[in-house]
């Protein structure tokens, strides 16, 4: 049976504006649309799943999906999403984004360490985030590449699965499908 929201619509909105400000030039790969789907399929995919099951503070988890890119992709520093949306949703963002100072093979592990310190809402995001990413890949990826992505959902799935039930069943059934990607 599902609840009547617990999250604020004011807040979605002042984050939604936030990201399509913030991403505005950006088109999401491989579509020639604006980036901004990418950030409404992951924050469809959190209030999905708060509309089934509780989450201690469901705020955060709905502005760190729509903002869980800007710190990573754009000229948005952590102090201004401090300053506009507050500490917590500022943390959360800044551990989901990659830290390109580190060698690539060791940002995943490393991004996966800092969610961990974050509450489970801002895990609930870097799941929905593979979600929305496990769709056809890119056609010019090699098939080491497509293995590697593959992989690496995997163990997002097993570190941060016990954030949510209805995300990690839905983590687990797009890993699977996009295994027949693999040659």
């Amino acid at each position: 049976m599902n609840k009547v929201h617990n999250w604020s619509q004011e807040k979605y909105i002042r984050a939604y504006h936030f990201a399509a400000k913030a991403h505005r030039r950006q088109l999401y790969p491989g579509t020639g649309l604006p980036y901004l789907m990418h950030l409404s399929f992951v924050s469809m995919e959190i209030i999905a799943a708060l509309a089934v099951e509780e989450a201690a503070h469901p705020d955060l988890a709905v502005q760190c999906a729509l903002l869980h890119d800007v710190i990573e992709d754009t000229n948005i520093k952590y102090e201004k999403v401090e300053e506009v949306f507050g500490k917590e949703v500022a943390d959360g963002v800044e551990a989901l984004t990659k830290n390109k100072k580190i060698k690539k093979a060791k940002r995943l592990e490393d991004s996966i360490d800092r969610i961990r310190e974050q509450s489970h809402e801002v895990w609930m995001v870097k799941l929905a985030d593979r979600i929305s990413n496990l769709q056809i890949p890119p056609f010019d990826w090699s098939n080491e590449k497509i293995k590697s992505y593959w992989k690496s959902s995997k163990k997002i799935h097993k570190n941060l699965n016990s954030a949510s039930p209805y995300l990690e069943k839905r983590l687990q059934e797009k890993i699977q499908n996009y295994e027949q990607y693999i040659i």
